[in-house]
């Protein structure tokens, strides 16, 4: 399945719910969104027709996003259907991993393939800023979850912003005794985040992949590490756009995701649904399709019609685009 680009379109993220369990700053308000109501979310059965015909015009993998994805009621079955399902070759989610020690497990049985943790702080006190709800020692948990319940590779997404000051070589660190993969993701101008009592995005809040990498390797060696080099058979599976490193000896990796100093977008293999069902054809991008109401028609050939719409829709890249009409939690991480 190729888009009107030529790039072939083999990878799609759903989102599950709207809701989250952390008032992350850069995500959202923090007394939250106007959230859907219940009628209005893609029902379980309505994702499950969607995987089934996105696969048929070629969808191979599928991850699952939020708001926070754990928190929708039957998301362990959700997964076992999804991977049941012909034509679909893994299974992924990007959690927040608060709740991952007491599902990791069901999880990994019901076939899910691969997790990415959200955690952008290592200090206590910073991690209670940025999420203003949650505790460092409950992610940190969900992370070791993960890696107990055999999931290969576990993933660790940090959002760098350069106003927050984040102790960008303690994360790198993390992959050296462990078999963690920590990215290192641009800040993005999603959303209207400046009308938000947080971190309103703006350019000199953005870390170019470039800089960090450097700042990452002069820090690195001031404490005796051989810096960063190319990830030679270690790099992760995945879909992702990331480029990744690796510290000689180090059990996992590093790696750096430029959505702005070195947009990726030729590559793009991707299309994103909402948690109400709105088809986006880029991140970036207030053009949606709804696909809902085929779905709860039982229509497959009215869902397979919007799903080529949105794919002929992809634009060739964001063209440096700052701001969306909606934040993050309701696009789906």
């Amino acid at each position: 399945m190729k888009d009107a680009h030529g790039r072939v379109i083999d990878y799609l993220r759903i989102s599950l719910t709207d809701r989250c369990n952390f008032r992350c700053i850069y995500c959202m308000p923090e007394d939250g969104v106007c959230q859907l109501a219940h009628d209005d979310i893609l029902r379980i059965e309505d994702i499950e027709r969607l995987v089934r015909v996105a696969a048929s015009i070629g969808i191979k993998s599928i991850r699952l996003t939020g708001g926070e994805p754990l928190v929708r009621k039957g998301v362990v079955d959700l997964v076992s259907a999804i991977t049941a399902t012909p034509g679909i070759e893994n299974v992924s989610m990007t959690t927040n991993g608060v709740l991952l020690p007491a599902m990791a497990d069901d999880l990994k049985r019901a076939g899910l393939s691969r997790v990415n943790v959200s955690l952008d702080t290592l200090d206590e006190a910073q991690f209670r800023e940025i999420t203003r709800v949650g505790k460092l020692e409950d992610t940190l948990a969900g992370i070791e979850a993960a890696l107990a319940a055999g999931f290969d590779p576990v993933k660790v997404n940090a959002v760098t912003v350069r106003s927050l000051g984040q102790d960008f070589l303690a994360f790198a660190k993390l992959s050296i005794d462990r078999p963690l993969h920590v990215r290192f993701i641009e800040y993005m101008p999603v959303g209207n985040a400046s009308g938000v009592d947080g971190c309103g995005w703006g350019k000199a809040d953005v870390i170019p992949s470039e800089e960090l990498f450097e700042l990452i390797n002069e820090q690195a060696q001031a404490q005796g590490l051989e810096p960063l080099r190319p990830a030679g058979g270690s790099r992760p599976i995945g879909w992702g756009p990331a480029r990744y490193f690796e510290f000689p000896g180090a059990q996992g990796t590093v790696g750096f995701i430029s959505p702005l100093s070195r947009h990726f977008c030729s590559e793009c293999n991707r299309l994103r649904v909402t948690a109400e069902g709105r088809i986006r054809p880029c991140l970036f991008s207030d053009t949606e399709y709804d696909v809902r109401a085929a779905l709860r028609a039982g229509d497959d050939e009215g869902a397979r019609a919007v799903l080529y719409e949105a794919l002929g829709a992809k634009p060739d890249e964001h063209h440096d685009k700052v701001g969306t009409e909606r934040n993050m939690s309701q696009i789906g991480g």
